[in-house]
């Protein structure tokens, strides 16, 4: 099982960016999929996760109406298309991958995004 975030940049407040999740060794619509990020001194917050169990989207408060998060199954690929970022939106953003039965999933390494001018 492997999983790689990408994306991660410098962006200036008020910018947009979309981070990648590719996934190998499952089959991507047997999970739920969520994007999580943790900022230095911080506990790790969901920021958004897309059901494969009745396909409905939920955001966390923090990015809740500038994030969107989508997934393309044939392209084994998880989408979290952010506008509006702010300086406190840096954080090292984490795809993650669960179901019912594995709730803590698999997780992969991370990639940072920095919101500054």
């Amino acid at each position: 099982v492997q999983i790689v975030e990408s994306g991660g940049a410098l962006v200036q407040p008020g910018g947009s960016l979309r981070l990648s999740c590719t996934v190998s060794g499952f089959a991507l619509s047997s999970r739920t999929m969520a994007w999580y990020r943790q900022a230095p001194g911080k506990e790790r917050e969901m920021v958004a996760v897309s059901s494969s169990i009745d396909g409905r989207t939920t955001y966390g408060d923090s990015m809740k109406g500038r994030a969107a998060i989508s997934r393309d199954n044939d392209k084994r690929t998880v989408y979290l298309e952010m506008n509006s970022l702010k300086p406190e939106d840096t954080a090292v953003y984490y795809c993650n991958a669960a179901t019912v039965d594995d709730p803590w999933g698999y997780w992969g390494q991370g990639t940072q995004v920095n919101v500054s001018s």
